[in-house]
């Protein structure tokens, strides 16, 4: 008899249910979320499964490629999609809605996940930390900078030149309008200062990848596209045989419009903002490179540069990421690299 099990995971629990083809739960418990735990389990009340499925969550990635190194064909699923199914029951509990998870593997009606390589996720985890470290540094100097408006002191804008030092030679110059002001220089000059090293730092590494990655020197001819941006692409989509079409990239990140069609209403909205944030605002921060600071010139920054005129620049640079995109995974697929000369991708 051929079973299917469903789990439903938390940080310390696991529940796990078992049912037959048929719909009839054959074995349900709850364990540690322990992969040795969870597959001895499988093993021994069903000895055919065909799928188990969980849904996608912070532990997902783990417990995904733990449970396939123990031979369980394990399957993570799309859990906004899985939680529309689950939440027509009335009573909500973890064992009903591993019974739940258990249904939708026997009738197939769920989306499946991609889980990306452990070299993606490498590359996603250093990139991710210079965003916090820059993100960690902005506030320090947005709060310095509020801090000493209400003693009258104004700094100037600061360059990124000598790990921004002239935020830090400014703020030593202010240390003489008040005690506190220079209590503050001294517990966030060096903060500050170590900030700046460790972000530079982390940007090298990622130089040295991209160098290192044939793939992401041809995706980095693309006008407005660096190593950043290239090596952020890489992981995010892990594989590009996952989209048929190069145009559903930009679907995938929500870089696309939203459509209501109802009866006689039909309209199209705002971008759906699907998919990964942080790779939307990088393709972003590309296109206004492209439509702003690129000087060779392109038919995708002539396009580009007329649409801003016509729409405005937010517009024109949401438009061209999605082109962007587009154009990226085509050269992936392709194995070639950019030629000003092409035309821009439809």
């Amino acid at each position: 008899m051929t079973y299917y099990v469903g789990l439903d995971v938390s940080v310390k629990e696991t529940s796990i249910c078992i049912m037959d083809d048929k719909g009839v739960v054959a074995a349900r418990t709850d364990v540690s979320t322990d992969p040795d735990l969870i597959s001895n389990f499988i093993s021994k009340h069903a000895s055919d499964v065909e799928r188990v499925v969980h849904e996608s969550g912070i532990l997902a990635i783990w417990l995904t490629r733990e449970l396939e190194k123990r031979g369980v064909p394990i399957i993570c699923i799309d859990a906004r999609l899985a939680h529309k199914a689950l939440s027509g029951r009335i009573n909500k509990s973890d064992q009903g809605d591993a019974e739940g998870l258990a249904q939708l593997a026997r009738t197939g009606w769920f989306t499946q996940v991609h889980i990306r390589s452990e070299a993606s996720e490498r590359v996603r985890v250093l990139i991710g930390a210079r965003e916090r470290l820059i993100r960690m540094r902005k506030d320090l100097e947005g709060h310095v900078r509020g801090v000493l408006k209400v003693f009258g002191i104004c700094m100037k804008p600061v360059g990124t030149g000598k790990l921004r030092g002239g935020f830090r030679d400014q703020l030593a110059a202010a240390t003489d309008a008040d005690p506190a002001i220079e209590l503050l220089a001294e517990v966030f000059l060096p903060l500050h200062k170590t900030l700046c090293i460790a972000r530079d730092a982390l940007d090298d590494e990622v130089r040295i990848i991209a160098r290192e990655s044939d793939l992401a020197c041809r995706l980095m001819t693309v006008p407005g596209v660096g190593p950043i941006v290239a090596l952020a692409y890489i992981a995010t989509l892990d594989d590009e045989k996952r989209f048929r079409k190069s145009i559903d990239v930009g679907a995938f990140l929500g870089l696309t419009p939203k459509r209501h069609q109802s009866g006689e209403v039909d309209w199209s909205g705002k971008i759906s903002k699907c998919g990964d944030c942080d790779m939307r605002r990088l393709l972003y921060s590309a296109a206004s490179t492209l439509i702003s600071c690129t000087r060779k010139p392109s038919r995708l920054k002539e396009w580009a540069t007329k649409l801003a005129e016509r729409k405005g620049h937010k517009k024109a640079a949401v438009a061209a990421s999605r082109k962007i995109a587009v154009i990226l995974h085509c050269l992936w697929r392709n194995e070639t690299v950019f030629e000003p000369g092409m035309e821009a991708i439809n």
